[in-house]
């Protein structure tokens, strides 16, 4: 199935192109994420490449929302169905494997992981968290194939463009891996959405708008701008702790996401403004917790940059 760009002619009264805008244009209803495991490991962990993932990555492999990874795929999709229905009266979800990553496998491991989704007929999309550097020849073939019966989303793991920076997060993988990654992606219709993390240890504002301008201009199709959090239990929390580095105060990161959102094209999807980190391992920013006041502040620092740059918005 051919994924569907539409401009955002329709913003529905937001300044940016937001997933929830795109989701109404495109499939006209709110979907709702499914978080799911799918079992696997990653080459950063195993030993592969590495041991441990990125210094950031927690023991559940930024999954820490999802279904529990013992439990067979279709119940999985019921219990989380089941745990969103008080919050979610729709009739649609996104199927979204999120956990470590999610093409790390054999090929038919993963047909009979993805295919049982793809039957479900209130799946609409099946969106797949994974790392450039694990998208071989046969499973580019599946992605295409499974894309054929309904929109595929490869979520790529970025977190940012400048190598110093990815060293010693111990990404794994250099800046030519993502651009190939990308490139054979949109060669077979699959949706491109790129995680990006601001402020990672000693970037500089500029060197964060510079991977978001970069993003923008790579031919994703969607972006998610994810805030830092020092987890328990990871590389990056005794950095933390010996004061290697400090996380962004509320308002930096405020004018950082809103300064981002101006330099992005128009049609590129943000996914994410923020992100929820589990508050019972969460060691730092404290103030990433309280999610809502942190996109209604974003909201208003948007309309007040159109104020005093003269823009017309009409909400």
């Amino acid at each position: 199935m051919k994924q569907k760009h539409i401009l955002p002619a329709e913003y529905h009264g937001r300044r940016y192109y937001s997933l929830d805008s795109y989701l109404k244009n495109v499939f006209h209803e709110k979907l709702y994420k499914l978080s799911l495991d799918g079992g696997m490991t990653c080459p950063n962990r195993d030993g592969t490449l590495s041991y441990g993932g990125c210094i950031f990555c927690s023991e559940g492999g930024s999954g820490d929302f999802a279904a529990v990874r013992t439990t067979d795929i279709r119940r999985q999709l019921d219990e989380a169905k089941a745990a969103v229905s008080r919050k979610f009266s729709g009739q649609h979800y996104i199927a979204y494997f999120q956990s470590f990553t999610n093409t790390y496998a054999p090929v038919t491991y993963l047909e009979k992981l993805f295919g049982p989704v793809m039957e479900q007929d209130d799946i609409s999309v099946l969106s797949i968290a994974t790392r450039p550097d694990c998208l071989e020849p046969e499973k580019l073939k599946l992605l295409q194939k499974l894309n054929r019966i309904k929109p595929v989303w490869v979520e790529l793991g970025l977190q940012t463009i400048h190598e110093k920076t990815a060293e010693l997060i111990n990404r794994r993988y250099p800046l030519s891996c993502f651009d190939k990654a990308v490139h054979e992606l949109k060669n077979i219709g699959v949706g491109v959405i790129v995680h990006t993390i601001l402020g990672l240890p000693h970037e500089s504002r500029e060197q964060m708008m510079q991977t978001a301008d970069y993003v923008g201009r790579s031919g994703a199709d969607g972006i998610k701008l994810q805030l830092l959090h020092v987890l328990q239990n990871t590389a990056l929390a005794e950095m933390y702790d010996k004061g290697v580095f400090d996380t962004l105060s509320v308002h930096e990161y405020i004018s950082i996401v809103t300064d981002i959102i101006a330099l992005l094209p128009p049609q590129i999807v943000i996914h994410r403004l923020t992100g929820d980190g589990n508050k019972e391992i969460l060691i730092s920013p404290r103030w990433s917790g309280d999610k809502r006041r942190i996109l209604n502040a974003i909201s208003h620092e948007l309309k007040a940059q159109d104020i005093v740059q003269g823009c017309r918005f009409v909400p």
